[in-house]
């Protein structure tokens, strides 16, 4: 069981410090939909969907592969450091240096003429990003949890921090409410018809602080490039490239679906990137889901690497998929029973019509999850070419899902299209899996419990409206007996011994 208390050890320190981090991150969502208007957002919507592709394509599959190959040789693993974050240095200034380059063509194809600074930030943003993928890989493959939370948080706070200095700040010097004296510095350099290219500013700044924070690791960095070394991770990486495209496909695709296949005044009196912004403000609350996927992969991608060798891991490997399966299945219930609370974040009124589509999005992120666990069994195999196909597929049948419920159901039908997406994914996976490299997963236990959890959140729309401090007791006391009757059955498979 040690191996299960190791992972659960810096599943909590990955996990605290993105709850805290995204909690914070979170703040700008009810602050953005003051500041902004849903068209507004949308835009902020749009382009990070557009990043989340860039980000794959800067740092194809290198990542993994770092991990594969570190862990299987691990004294070599300071030259697969070099040799992996110098391919990535090398690829990210050509790539940054090409958009840069197009910035012009994109933004008017993008419907922003004039804005080419979002091009240039963003291809500054990525390149660092990218840089830096290995570095904080190298911190999780050494069980360096607390700094790899550290530097996220910091980013995290810094990004916080410009926002409010330049959204909010800033135009307060200028109008003489606060700190009338700073007024000649600030109207220096500030611009208030920029609005929300202050965003991506902030962004741009806070990750060029991770440079400092990192630099630890990075001083370690000699710059090297060997083909003939290089040539076995790109063969690897290559498939979990092509399968992140995919993926970001299935998670981004209805960003851009919504703005384009939306019909004209589908939402009455409003347009298709007021909706997308709806959609993005309220996608948001899949948040709570995410964080729990985020930290366990933070965690277990190194952990079922270093078990990959024992006898008894596929055991091993199947109580790790439960209890995560366990925790997230409260999660689901937690959040799903308690949108009227939530739907406050969001400060106008015209952001929370979305909220109905929360449990949706949750319970395809907790698929999601499931998918990343079943998935350990192509990484250990070096069969990872099949992430590329089941991937791929799913893509697709994302693209053609949302061709076709977009139109009559609105951001409700992407909502639909991820959660049966990821579901299929996941089945598929599975089914690969227990050929190649067979783990005994207990499914109908796993499917049985979270089908309880669906029917727990439709029973709690059933309960009769009351008082505030009523509703919120009812509402506790299902989420205690559901936790409650988890431990009672699940004690003895986790804590053997206990009765």
């Amino acid at each position: 069981m040690s191996g299960l208390k190791k992972l659960a050890g810096d599943t909590v320190i990955y996990g605290a410090s993105s709850i805290l981090g995204r909690l914070l991150n979170y703040l700008l969502v009810p602050y953005y939909t003051i500041v902004f208007a849903a068209g507004e957002y949308g835009v902020v919507t749009e382009l990070y969907a557009y990043a989340a592709f860039f980000n794959v394509l800067y740092t194809y599959g290198m990542e993994t592969a770092y991990f594969r190959f570190a862990a299987q040789n691990k004294e070599n693993e300071p030259g697969i450091f070099n040799l992996t974050t110098s391919a990535i240095l090398f690829t990210s200034l050509a790539f940054s240096g090409l958009l840069i380059l197009f910035a012009t063509p994109i933004v008017n194809y993008l419907q922003y003429p004039g804005k080419e600074n979002f091009i240039i930030w963003f291809a500054i943003i990525l390149a660092i990003d990218a840089v830096l993928a290995i570095p904080f890989a190298k911190l999780r493959l050494e069980g360096k949890a607390k700094q790899f939370a550290v530097a996220k948080l910091t980013n995290i706070g810094l990004n916080i921090g410009f926002n409010l200095f330049f959204l909010s700040l800033c135009p307060a010097i200028l109008r003489g409410d606060v700190l009338p004296s700073l007024n000649p510095f600030i109207n220096s350099f500030y611009d208030a018809s920029l609005g929300v290219d202050y965003v991506f500013l902030s962004n741009l700044l806070a990750n060029a602080a991770l440079i400092f924070l990192l630099w630890n690791v990075l001083r370690k960095l000699k710059i090297t490039f060997q083909w003939e070394k290089l040539k076995p991770l790109l063969l690897y990486g290559y498939p979990i490239l092509f399968a992140g495209l995919a993926w970001v496909t299935n998670e981004m695709l209805s960003r851009w679906a919504l703005r384009f296949w939306l019909p004209e005044n589908f939402y009455p009196g409003l347009t298709s990137q007021e909706a997308l912004g709806i959609f993005g403000a309220v996608y948001k609350f899949s948040v709570f889901m995410t964080l729990a996927v985020q930290a366990f992969r933070y965690a277990a991608e190194p952990f079922f690497f270093s078990k990959a060798a024992d006898k008894n891991s596929p055991q091993l490997f199947s109580k790790v998929s439960h209890g995560f399966i366990l925790f997230g299945c409260v999660i689901l219930l937690a959040v799903s029973i308690n949108l009227d609370l939530l739907e406050h974040i969001l400060r106008r009124p015209i952001y929370r019509t979305g909220m109905h589509i929360v449990p949706i999005l949750l319970l395809a992120n907790l698929f999601l999850g499931i998918y990343y666990n079943v998935s350990i069994w192509y990484k250990l195999t070096d069969k990872t070419h099949f992430s590329t196909w089941i991937a791929g597929g799913g893509a697709l049948l994302t693209l053609v899902l949302n061709y076709l419920l977009i139109p009559v159901a609105g951001y409700e039908g992407s909502s639909w299209v991820t959660l049966i997406v990821y579901f299929l994914m996941a089945v598929v996976c599975y089914a690969f899996g227990q050929r190649y490299y067979p783990i005994p997963y207990p499914v109908m236990k796993d499917l049985t419990y979270i089908a309880v959890t669906v029917l727990l959140i439709y029973i709690s729309t059933l309960i009769p409206a009351g008082g505030f401090w009523v509703t919120m007791l009812m509402r506790l006391t299902l989420i205690g007996l559901f936790c409650g009757g988890i431990y009672l059955l699940e004690r003895k498979h986790f804590m053997p011994g206990k009765t």
